[in-house]
């Protein structure tokens, strides 16, 4: 249990900005170990995201109250993902070769891809979540959050690392099947609160997720953290594009 309760606080350090105790490391040996607790870890920013969102909403609009939740899940993880997101922007959008993708995807400076992506892609999260029935925002925000954190782990699981001989090793290398077991149990678990009107979501992000992976296995053979990043970041969006879809048109 001492072993699980480290390996929960690596991840909690590594994907955000929440204190955790003085002797918690996060070693690329620990946060590998640690990718099952990665949907918990959303789960809990989603929450953060969610409560942000209620606690404005008290006093401001329902516009103001979600882009303070964005901004508010931003600050938590330190914006990780949308980092990872914006240089597979580049890497994919600026490269025609294996070998360039990956080395611009490496280059910490962002693009004009990587730029346009991160602004894209906040821009299309906050008007979907604007258009979301608000009864249900919360719950989704939190389902959200914490399903998109499960599809990075699959395609983990799925693919091999595409920098061979590289020393720095991926954040979720080689998952094996109880890690994701579990990651799995965390992933969807805040989706039964809504029983079968969430299929859509899962399924479209789900469908996301896979076209994802056909697509970086065609161009670099592998996965990268930064395309983990972008998984999470794609999937996240497409999961709130079903919801709008199941709330206002089923």
């Amino acid at each position: 249990m001492k072993r699980q309760i480290q390996l929960f606080f690596a991840a909690l350090l590594y994907f955000t900005r929440i204190p955790c105790p003085v002797k918690v490391g996060h070693s690329p040996d620990q946060v590998s170990r640690a990718v099952r607790y990665f949907p918990l870890i959303g789960l809990i920013v989603g929450s953060l995201a969610a409560f942000a969102y209620f606690a404005a909403s008290r006093v401001l609009s329902p516009a103001t109250s979600v882009l303070l939740s964005m901004i508010a899940s931003i600050l938590i993880t330190g914006a990780f993902h949308e980092d990872g997101f914006a240089d597979f922007c580049d890497g994919f959008g600026g490269g025609w070769s294996r070998e360039r993708i990956l080395e611009i995807m490496r280059d910490s400076r962002i693009g004009v891809f990587g730029a346009i992506g991160v602004g894209s892609i906040l821009a299309l999260k906050y008007h979907l979540l604007l258009e979301l029935n608000q009864a249900s925002l919360i719950p989704l925000l939190i389902s959200g959050h914490a399903l998109s954190r499960l599809f990075p782990i699959c395609v983990a699981f799925a693919l091999p690392y595409a920098r061979e001989g590289d020393q720095l090793k991926p954040t979720a290398s080689n998952p094996n099947r109880t890690e994701l077991a579990v990651a799995f149990v965390f992933g969807v678990a805040p989706l039964i609160y809504f029983g079968p009107s969430i299929l859509i979501p899962v399924v479209a992000s789900t469908l996301a997720a896979i076209c994802l992976a056909f697509y970086i296995r065609k161009w670099i053979g592998g996965f990268t953290g930064d395309c983990m990043g972008a998984i999470q970041q794609v999937t996240e969006v497409v999961f709130y594009a079903g919801a709008v879809v199941t709330w206002k048109f089923l």
